[in-house]
C-alpha cells in the first residue's frame, strides 16, 4: 500500500511541474500518463482502505502532492492549488460512483467512476491554473484521461494489482 501512496503522490508532483515548465499544452499527455494513473490508484486506495478513515486519508493524499510541489518550487502555486481542488472535486465524484456501483468488476468500477471523475477534473484543473476556460484543453485532457486511465487499470489487472 506504501508504494500506491508514493506512487500517487509522484505522479501529482510530476504533473504539476510538467504543466508548470510545459504550459497548456502538456496537460493531456500528464492526463495520459500521470493523471489516469492516479485514478487508478485512488481506487485501489478506496478499495484497502474502506472503512479506515478513508476521506481523512485521501484529502491528506490530494493536499500532500499538491503541498510538495509548492514547497518544492513556490511559483508553481497557482497550478499547485488547481490540482488540490481539481483532484478534490474529482475523487469526490470518483468515489460516489465507484461506491455506486461496487458490486460491479474492478474494470469496470474503476473507468465508469474514472469517466466522471475525469469530466469534473479536466474542466476545473485548466481553468483554474490558466484562468481560463479552455474548451479544447478540457476536451484534450478528459479524452487522455480516460484512456490513461483503461491503460493503467489493465495494467493493475494484469500484474495482479486488482
Amino acid at each position: 500500500m506504501h508504494w500506491m501512496v508514493a506512487l500517487y503522490i509522484a505522479a501529482v508532483v510530476a504533473a504539476n511541474f510538467s504543466v508548470h515548465f510545459f504550459g497548456p499544452v502538456s496537460t493531456p499527455i500528464n492526463a495520459f500518463l500521470f493523471i489516469g494513473l492516479d485514478f487508478i490508484v485512488r481506487d485501489k486506495l478506496q478499495d484497502l482502505w474502506a472503512g479506515k478513515s478513508l476521506v481523512p486519508k485521501m484529502g491528506a493524499l490530494i493536499a500532500v502532492g499538491s503541498l510538495i510541489t509548492f514547497l518544492l518550487q513556490p511559483e508553481v502555486g497557482r497550478i499547485a492549488a488547481a490540482s488540490c481542488i481539481a483532484f478534490a472535486v474529482s475523487s469526490s465524484v470518483d468515489w460516489g460512483i465507484y461506491s455506486l456501483i461496487r458490486k460491479r468488476p474492478w474494470m469496470v468500477r474503476a473507468n465508469v467512476s474514472n469517466f466522471f471523475a475525469a469530466g469534473a477534473d479536466s474542466l476545473i484543473f485548466p481553468t483554474i491554473a490558466f484562468g481560463a476556460f479552455m474548451p479544447l484543453i478540457v476536451l484534450a485532457q478528459w479524452t487522455a484521461k480516460i484512456l490513461g486511465g483503461l491503460l493503467w487499470s489493465w495494467v493493475f489487472a494484469k500484474t495482479g494489482r486488482t
